[in-house]
């Protein structure tokens, strides 16, 4: 086995890393950047962006560039680019495909295994969904673990000492609090808990707000209206949240963000980071039911903690490192990076994975991952009580049975619905599947015996199996979102992705060249010019033939529409013109 990537495919932002002489190290993008924003956007010319090219798109191209995915994964979204429906596992995998080409022109080769990070409260169905666009971007996934997690085994490399350690991780889209015991090389996830749909997303949304109401009771103009000005407002708020950080005020100035009765609006106000708490104070208050719920199931008090770790680069507000302290007593270490430790955690964890296990230099001994599930899993059962099977917080990979028996006499079939949840009522949990058994052995309800198998294996995905004891028949099913995609479906998105970006180098290579050829021409011109008393008629000739027949082909190319032949017509027209007026620019010194 090859090297083995560790990533974070953050909502923001996302970072890769590699293990390399026994120590994690992050891999620069291709601008060389430590982080890669988590964006894609597909330009009218058919070009698909990426990270940073891609976040330029935002305020220009609002309705084809997608931010903050993260949020939808395992969910029915889809968006529609030229009558291509895109779903969140699809536009996620142009992110980790360039994640995957950054890799590659770091190590030197082909990269092909990883390990990706999700939130801890993500579900079986968003765990597969991450999976299945690592597999659509060309990787494969040899583990999925979680972000706290990850970021502790980050942790624990460089502390061997025994130490309960709480992980505050707050990203862009998510919010997870895990308690983890280091011990001896020996990474424990005891509790976790925490809120799919909180994060920087939800900060920069009060801001964006706050200034879309004071620009309206200024201007009477509604800039959430504009998607090219919202945009830009979007852009605003998330920079100014991050100044707040470490100054008292921030302004926010954006001129000519608007048009009224041919008169150009400009915006232009100060923040305060008082305001700023204020707009935000519900959201920090949102993380204080999550770390006591972790506490609690970890069955420790805040004090028996030696650290407290901060990830995810909303934590970096102040008001938030102040609820920390608040919840725990605990001043925040600050002793790792928290845009780049679940990355290099993941990597800790490839590495060992690949074989290559890491020793703790301080425990003396190679580190050790046991990881938990977020929520209890349950059957539905008589009266549409939720039994459960798996209590949340089990430590994983795990495997529980339980035997059940039918409700109605006679039955041929039973119905297995699964759920996901900590209410005691069926209908209050999230059902995650339902499969049927049959072929049950007809018998008075209470007399067969059905055995049902709840598998979570190391990646946190469920799979159920039920057997009928007496006849042995059995069914089972691996359980994902209603809408996952078949595996016809995936092999279809992998071959798409590698097409398009096969594609889109054609287009971006078509139109450079295409620049190139203009210039050539310029160049040609005014040598033709210069030399105009000194050239033969002959030569003249055969190069102003090479140039016209270059233009013409250039003037005939849209880049949008550019093939591999058109390509290489273009490249060969160039040639000629290149080599007939050779001499002619070097005389001239064109």
């Amino acid at each position: 086995m090859g090297k083995v990537i560790g990533i974070d495919l953050g909502t923001t932002n996302s970072c890769a890393a590699i293990v390399e002489n026994d120590q994690p190290v992050i891999i620069p993008n291709s601008v060389g950047g430590r982080t890669t924003p988590s964006i894609v956007a597909f330009t009218k010319l058919g070009e698909i962006l990426t990270g940073d090219t891609a976040r330029r798109q935002l305020a220009t191209n609002p309705k084809r560039t997608f931010s903050s995915i993260k949020r939808q994964m395992g969910s029915t979204w889809t968006a529609n680019v030229d009558g291509r429906k895109l779903n969140p596992q699809m536009i996620s995998a142009y992110i980790l495909m360039q994640l995957k080409k950054d890799a590659e022109a770091f190590t030197g080769g082909p990269v092909t295994d990883a390990v990706i990070t999700v939130p801890a409260y993500f579900t079986d169905a968003q765990r597969q969904a991450t999976k299945d666009a690592g597999r659509i971007a060309g990787l494969n996934v040899l583990r999925i673990i979680n972000e706290p997690t990850s970021a502790a085994l980050s942790y624990g490399l460089d502390h061997g000492e025994s130490t309960k350690v709480m992980v505050y991780d707050l990203g862009g889209g998510t919010f997870d609090v895990s308690v983890i015991e280091i011990e001896d090389g020996v990474i424990t996830v005891l509790a976790t808990s925490g809120d799919n749909h909180l994060g920087g997303d939800d900060f920069d949304a009060r801001i964006a707000d706050w200034m879309v109401s004071e620009f309206r009771t200024a201007s009477h103009v509604d800039l959430s209206k504009d998607p090219v000005a919202y945009g830009r407002i979007k852009e605003a708020a998330e920079a100014a949240k991050k100044e707040l950080s470490t100054a008292d005020t921030t302004n926010i100035n954006l001129p000519f963000i608007a048009m009224n009765r041919q008169e150009p609006l400009h915006l232009d106000m100060n923040l305060s980071r008082a305001k700023f708490e204020a707009l935000t104070a519900d959201l920090v208050e949102r993380t204080a039911g999550p770390v006591n719920n972790a506490l609690r199931d970890a069955g420790i008090s805040a004090s028996a903690l030696s650290r407290v770790l901060l990830v995810g680069g909303s934590t970096r507000m102040p008001a938030v490192q102040k609820k920390v302290r608040a919840l725990t007593g605990k001043e925040p270490s600050r002793n790792i990076n928290p845009d780049e430790c679940v990355a290099m955690g993941a990597a800790i964890m490839g590495s060992t994975l690949g074989g290559n296990a890491i020793i703790s230099r301080e425990a003396g001994k190679s580190l050790l991952l046991l990881d938990v599930t977020p929520m209890s899993l349950s059957i539905e059962t008589m009266g549409g009580m939720a039994t459960r099977l798996i209590e949340r917080n089990t430590t994983i990979p795990t495997r529980y049975s339980k035997v059940f028996t039918t409700v109605g006499p006679y039955a041929s079939t039973v119905e297995i619905n699964v759920l996901q949840g900590e209410r005691p009522m069926a209908r209050d949990n999230r059902s995650i599947g339902r499969f049927f058994l049959r072929g049950i052995r007809r018998a008075p309800a209470g007399v067969p015996q059905i055995e049902v198998t709840f598998d979570i294996d190391a990646n946190g995905i469920l799979k159920v199996s039920a057997r009928d004891l007496d006849t042995g028949k059995s069914q089972s099913v691996t359980i994902t979102a209603d809408d996952r995609m078949s595996e016809a479906e995936i092999e279809q998105a992998m071959r798409d992705a590698q097409m398009n970006m096969g594609v889109d180098m054609v287009k971006r290579e078509t139109a450079e060249l295409s620049n190139e050829c203009r210039v050539l021409g310029e160049r040609v011109d005014r040598a033709l010019h210069a030399d105009r008393k000194n050239i033969s008629r002959e030569e003249k000739k055969r190069i102003r033939e090479d140039r016209n027949a270059l233009e013409k082909l250039v003037r005939s190319i849209k880049p949008e529409n550019a093939t591999e032949d058109v390509l290489a017509r273009l490249k060969e027209a160039k040639a000629v013109l290149d080599a007939s007026a050779g001499d002619l620019l070097a005389r001239t010194g064109m």
